[in-house]
């Protein structure tokens, strides 16, 4: 133990020695040749040093600015999402509203008429159409027989009916058969129904002036619809001279794949249903 204590103190004292030497000699200049080779030695470690901390500096911003770049882009994002879903609520409301738009032009035009709004809650399964069912029931009045309208047309008329919804037969079922006329020569026919086809009014006399774009409306003949609903409009006359009749295809009003709300017409009671 004692020759390390001697060593340690032999060491000590010469680092002291030399230090002092140097703060004594560096003035006079006799250490300069010593100086000059330390730093060429030394030289090149300080600029490696110096080149690993400015890139290790560099490499540091460089991850700050992603970590800032990404927190940016989750803000933005997060924000897209934000206006698209309040985008899409407004469009729904704005749906909404020209929906119960259209039901109050229906009421104001019918005022005769007692009507009760109904949402559309099912379709024809087998996409063609035939049928709807609606959100209204016996609890709500309705009654089989009851004709169903938009503010565009008439729709077709209740089937069946439960305590909370009811099946509306629509006027592209072929069993679907509508007393009409043509508003403006007043000829009178049957529109019936051709699935996929849409409409044909039959029975129309061959004297009769019947022309693309005539509208069609309920004759209320028979009293299983009300007078003056609109039916649709006629896009195209088949005469033929041999026959009695002519046959005359019709486009409904109605864009029955795109009905979401309806009027039950309440105040009229069918003949072929009344009690």
């Amino acid at each position: 133990m004692s020759v390390l204590r001697n060593r340690s103190l032999t060491l000590v004292s010469l680092l002291v020695a030399a230090l002092l030497a140097g703060m004594v000699l560096h003035p006079t200049g006799y250490l300069r040749p010593v100086e000059d080779a330390v730093f060429t030695m030394l030289a090149p470690l300080q600029y490696s040093f110096q080149w690993i901390s400015a890139r290790f500096a560099g490499w540091a911003q460089t991850l700050r600015d992603l970590r800032t770049l990404q927190a940016r882009v989750q803000n933005l994002e997060e924000t897209v999402d934000r206006l698209m879903i309040e985008n899409v609520r407004l469009r729904e409301a704005e749906i909404e509203r020209a929906n119960l738009r259209e039901q109050l032009q229906f009421k104001l035009a019918n005022p005769t008429y007692e009507s009760l709004g109904a949402e559309v809650i099912g379709h024809d399964p087998s996409n063609l159409l035939h049928y709807l069912i609606i959100d209204r029931g016996t609890n709500d009045g309705l009654a089989v027989g009851m004709p169903v309208v938009t503010a565009r047309g008439l729709v077709g008329r209740i089937t069946s009916v439960y305590p909370q919804s009811a099946r509306v037969m629509l006027l592209t079922d072929p069993a679907s058969s509508v007393n009409a006329l043509i508003q403006s020569s007043r000829a009178t026919g049957v529109v019936q129904g051709q699935g996929r086809r849409g409409l044909t009014m039959r029975f129309v006399e061959q004297s009769e002036q019947v022309e693309v774009g005539d509208i069609v409306l309920t004759s209320g003949l028979g009293g299983n619809f009300p007078k003056r609903l609109v039916i649709g409009q006629v896009t195209a006359v088949k005469r033929n001279d041999v026959e009695m009749f002519l046959e005359v295809q019709v486009q409904s009003a109605v864009h029955f794949d795109r009905i979401e709300m309806v009027q039950v017409i309440q105040s009229f009671t069918p003949i072929d249903y009344a009690p």
